[in-house]
Formats: C-alpha cells, structure tokens, sequence
C-alpha cells in the first residue's frame, strides 16, 4: 500500500486536524474516559456534528457516505490529540452495522441518527455461560406470543456496558428443533425494558465494564427483529466481522499505544543498570515492530476496501495477532516500574499501567477468542481440516440432550442467578 496520503486524504486530514484544534477544550483529554456521563455524550454529538462519527456509514443512514481511509485518519488524528475514545463504540463498530444492513426503514429511522451522537448507548448481547466460543450453542429462548410478539427468557454475560446501555442487539433462539445454527433470531432490545437486569462484573483491574444480563419474560415486539425469523445466524455474522474489524483489522492500535510506551521506555531506560538496558532495548524493539506489523495490516485492509476489493482474512489475523503484542507492551511497561509497582494507585501513571495491563487479557475473548480466530485462519486460510463436531447434523435439542446426558439441560438455574 502507498503510506502516503493522497492529495484527497490530505485535504481530509488537515480539515479534522483543524476541527480537533478548534474543540480541544470540549473534547478533553484521554484521562477523562468515563461512560456514563453527560461530557462523555456532548463530546460523541461534538464530533458527530463535525462530520467525524460515522465516517463510512451510508449518507441515508446519517453517516458521511465517507471512505475506510477517511475513518483510518480521523482515527489517527483523535489519537494524536490525545482525545479520549467515543463512548458508544460497541454501537458505532458493531450494532449499528447490523442495523444498517438488516433492519427495517423504521428501525434505520429510529435508532441510527441517535447512536450516532450517543443519545442512545447500545450494547452487543451474544455470549452466555454455557456458549462462549460455541455462539450457536446459545440458549436464550425467544417465544413467539398469540399477539404475534416474543417473550424471552435466559442469560447473556461479558456484555460490554450493558449496565449503562439504551438498547442492544439480542441473539435468540427461536427453534430449538433445527440444527443450532438455523434456529436463531436476532432483535433490538430495550435495556429498559421490564425484566432485563444487568449486573456489573468487577474485572481484575478495577473497573466493571462488562456484565451478565438476565431476561425475565421479557416482551419483545416483532417489529424489534432484525432479519428473519430463524435467519440470526447470519445477522450475527454481520455484527461478528464488524466487531473483528474494529479491534483488530482496521489498523488502530489494539489496547495500548506502542507510542506511549516507547515514551515511557524512554523515561525509564536511564535509571536502569547497563545490564539490563539493552535486554529491554531488544524486548521492546521486537514487540513494537509487532504493533507496527500488525497496525499496517489493517492499513493494507482498508486500502483494499477502499477499491471496492472483499476483505480477506486480515481482521482476524490482525486481531490474534494484535492481542499478543498489546499484553506484551504492557507487561514490558509494568516490568520498568520495579518498586513503583507497588505503592501504586489509579490515578498516577505506574497505576494506570497496570490497570491497562490487567484489562488486556479480556481482548483474547472480545470479538472471537484467540482459540476460535484460530481455527478461522487455519480452515478459511490454510485448507486444513474442521475439527470433528459430534453435533452436525443433529437438532440443538438433540445435542443438548447429548451433552447433558439424555437429559435437556435447562438454559440457567437459580444458583446461577444469586
């Protein structure tokens, strides 16, 4: 790819360079990532009235109808300044996407203006206890009604920001005697609603940003379903290939940025031993020569997008890839604070290096596990053989039995709620 601008991008970076300098005092500063306030959603509209949120979305669905490229700098520019990150990004990169591409004109009308300018929080609700890696195990049943609505019953967990979230994208079952993956249906739903409770789950960083929902005879309307009943599985497989985009394919840094830890190698390397200088010389150089591998990937991916090609395999090469090297640059900067380590608090710099270290191994599950992305590049890549599914072929009900025993296991008991 060329790594030079065209005089097109060009004139496009130097007007979102133009409109961060003119905003700098409204868009605050990396240090001021909160979610759920008032700053955080003023800063989202900002930008969003500046023609900077929603860069590729279609003009019709109120985005700029803009290029890859186009996002790739706006992204850049944001990072530059040192402006904190969107905070309806599971939104913006994953389920307005899906609503784009497969909901009505209604729900298009009513939802994607207002998760743009983060009016609304969305959330992305898929994994559940017993189906992390297995999506289409999942066993939160959606029954259709006499009225023609649904009422759904079962348990999502790791949903980022559920707690916090207007509305989410649901994947259901809706047939549970069909093989597992054509038995699905996916909805937009009100986290509002009566019966959905979220609950935070404290990480070991310190913050809670993901949760476990419950759905308790939630009513659904099925003017609320996104695609066609029983068609969820590839409604999700649009969310699904967003979301690896975004984290890891689209050539932003995955977690961390190999620049703030070279700044901080810097400030640490002279007080160490001559020793050991160069050990972390070398352990450094590699891991950035990683992240820059890993964030020119996803420039070439979205070069390729911007001609009109298919994406390839990038994404999730970019995202397995990127996972690694983002833990290790972490730990490299929490090695250099020896003693600092310890007397430690959140709000100083030795602090919020291990809280971004510690947040850093949720992204090996985010958007596919290491282990499932994997399999994607061995199979779609390498020809190599699927793995043995004791599964095909059979119903979900009857595999359900299968793996209980003889017995249907139910979708979640009591113990799993206190």
């Amino acid at each position: 790819m060329d790594f030079e601008d065209t005089p097109d991008e060009a004139r496009w970076r130097e007007k979102v360079r133009t409109f961060i300098t003119e905003h700098r005092d409204e868009l605050g500063d990396r240090s001021e990532r909160g979610h759920d306030d008032v700053r955080s959603r003023q800063r989202e509209a900002l930008l969003y009235d500046g023609g900077l949120v929603g860069v590729t979305w279609p003009v019709e669905a109120g985005g700029q109808g803009g290029t890859p490229m186009q996002q790739a700098i706006v992204d850049q520019e944001l990072a530059r300044a040192g402006a904190p990150g969107l905070v309806n990004f599971i939104g913006i990169g994953m389920c307005g996407p899906t609503v784009i591409a497969h909901g009505t004109q209604d729900q298009k009308d009513r939802y994607l203006q207002r998760l743009l300018r983060a009016d609304d929080i969305w959330c992305q609700l898929f994994s559940e206890p017993a189906s992390g890696s297995d999506l289409a195990a999942l066993r939160t049943r959606a029954v259709r009604t006499d009225d023609g609505n649904w009422v759904v019953n079962g348990q999502k967990v790791w949903t980022t920001l559920a707690h916090l979230a207007d509305y989410g994208i649901l994947l259901t079952r809706t047939d549970p005697d069909v093989a597992k993956h054509r038995g699905l249906t996916m909805f937009v739903v009100d986290m509002k609603a009566p019966g959905v409770t979220a609950r935070p789950l404290r990480q070991m960083s310190g913050s809670a940003e993901f949760n476990e929902v419950f759905f308790d005879d939630v009513v659904i309307p099925d003017s609320e379903r996104l695609g066609e009943v029983g068609a969820g599985w590839s409604v999700a497989i649009t969310t699904l290939m967003s979301e690896r985009l975004s984290l890891g394919g689209g050539g932003s840094d995955l977690g961390i940025s190999p620049d703030a830890v070279a700044a901080h190698v810097a400030r640490r390397l002279p007080d160490l031993p001559e020793a050991r200088q160069g050990v972390v010389r070398q352990r450094f150089g590699r891991a950035y020569a990683q992240a820059l591998a890993t964030r020119y990937t996803g420039y070439r991916l979205l070069s390729a997008i911007s001609r009109g090609d298919m994406p390839g395999p990038e994404a999730s090469a970019g995202k397995l890839s990127g996972t690694a090297t983002a833990r290790e640059l972490a730990d490299i900067a929490v090695d250099l604070l020896d003693g600092d380590g310890a007397l430690a608090n959140a709000d100083d710099d030795a602090g919020q290096w291990q809280a971004i270290q510690a947040s850093l191994p949720g992204l090996a599950i985010a958007g596919g596990t290491n282990e499932v992305l994997r399999n994607v590049i061995g199979e779609r890549v390498l020809g190599l053989p699927s793995e043995p599914r004791a599964d095909k072929n059979i119903t979900f009900r009857e595999s359900i039995a299968v793996a209980a025993g003889g017995s249907e296991a139910p979708a979640r008991t009591e113990g799993q709620r206190a």
